[in-house]
């Protein structure tokens, strides 16, 4: 299997040494240190104590690696335009994208899911429709990962907790090519499985961290500070009802509460958030993917969302005024 990692960061270097010790071929995109140490050194991963290192092709112009069979996705989402506009040479017409990121992506309201906003273009997400144009829906089968991971340094990657990857065709349907996908990744040593609804388990995933990622962001505070405040806590849990309302009008319903979210949240113990980290790096933040999207389908489904708007409003002052967003 030919697999390109678009994204060579700690999401996608995990995958990419996964699937290179399985035995696929691995093309990577990559640039600047990310690129000279993958040329030097190979893709590192460090996990449970044992460190090992695949050789990878690697190049920052997409044309040199030509068309995959597998692309993967894994890049944060204000890059995402970027991608769109170079990944063209990597594509062919049976080329799967599988996009491994987080937050809402463009084509969540594809393959007929969203009740009546089924088929609907988000513009927090895709302005003007560039990345859907780019990478139609029908290349696309959705991921989402459960894992921790970091980089050490550029192309080295370290494996903190957490094996999962969850994988589903945005029709739903079990595809031949979703279940051959799956099963490799399996055969790579993930917990992976077939999702017949992914939108359900991206909104799941989202109903978590679009609350916790901007928190942390504005105060520097980890998750078990974030939560151990009872207004704070109180704040997120007024935004998860209200996406809660939104999954509802759009097919995605979710049956806990806020509560037993953050039950699940407390066992990952004290960690700073993804967005967290961007910030104290200088790196652009993911509001519109985690917040401004949710925002976008509260208006189109006719859900109020004043403390939704609070946060975005909050954090996006907070990222200009560092210049990250």
């Amino acid at each position: 299997m030919k697999v390109c990692i678009y994204g060579a960061g700690a999401i996608g270097g995990w995958l990419g040494a996964k699937l290179a010790q399985a035995g696929c071929e691995i093309d990577v995109v990559a640039r600047g240190a990310t690129l000279a140490a993958l040329q030097r050194d190979g893709l590192a991963l460090v996990s449970g104590g044992a460190r090992t290192a695949v050789p990878v092709r690697t190049s920052a112009d997409p044309k040199a690696l030509g068309v995959q069979q597998v692309v993967i996705v894994a890049v944060k989402a204000p890059a995402l335009p970027v991608v769109a506009e170079q990944i063209a040479p990597l594509l062919g017409p049976a080329t799967i994208v599988l996009t491994a990121m987080n937050g809402v992506p463009w084509w969540f309201l594809q393959g007929g899911f969203g009740g009546p906003l089924a088929g609907a273009q988000l513009e927090a997400i895709d302005p003007g429709g560039r990345i859907d144009a780019a990478i139609p829906a029908r290349h696309v089968i959705g991921g989402v990962v459960h894992a921790s991971c970091s980089l050490d340094a550029p192309g080295v990657v370290r494996h903190h907790f957490g094996n999962g990857l969850i994988v589903g065709e945005p029709s739903g349907e079990a595809t031949p090519r979703a279940q051959a996908l799956c099963e490799l990744l399996v055969r790579a040593g993930l917990d992976a499985r077939l999702s017949p609804q992914i939108q359900k388990d991206i909104w799941y995933k989202l109903w978590g961290n679009m609350t916790v990622n901007p928190i942390s962001a504005l105060t520097g505070a980890t998750t078990d500070l974030i939560l151990n405040d009872d207004l704070v806590r109180g704040f997120i849990s007024a935004i998860m009802l209200e996406a809660r309302d939104i999954g509802a009008r759009i097919g995605v319903p979710i049956a806990e509460t806020p509560e037993d979210r953050h039950a699940v949240t407390r066992k990952l113990g004290a960690f700073k958030t993804s967005m967290l980290q961007d910030v104290e790096a200088g790196r652009a933040v993911e509001l519109d993917a985690l917040v401004s999207s949710v925002r976008e389908l509260g208006q189109r489904a006719g859900v109020p969302t004043p403390f939704t708007d609070a946060l975005l409003g909050l954090a996006r002052l907070q990222a200009r005024q560092r210049g990250l967003y």
